[in-house]
């Protein structure tokens, strides 16, 4: 599923910056190159992060 649409970036793309490290959507979209553009994603990115981190 797209994330953000602005950056192209997948559910799965969160999900491995998340278990790179990332705690917050701005640092795994840096890990990846990008910055949020719109913010429309970030709660989504935010959640899916959390929920990624919660079962590691």
């Amino acid at each position: 599923m797209v994330v953000c649409i602005c950056n192209a970036i997948r559910e799965k793309d969160l999900r491995a910056a998340a278990q790179k490290g990332a705690a917050t959507p701005s640092s795994a979209y840096a890990q990846m190159g990008c910055k949020a553009r719109c913010g429309q994603c970030v709660s989504f990115a935010r959640q899916i992060i959390q929920s990624e981190t919660a079962t590691a």
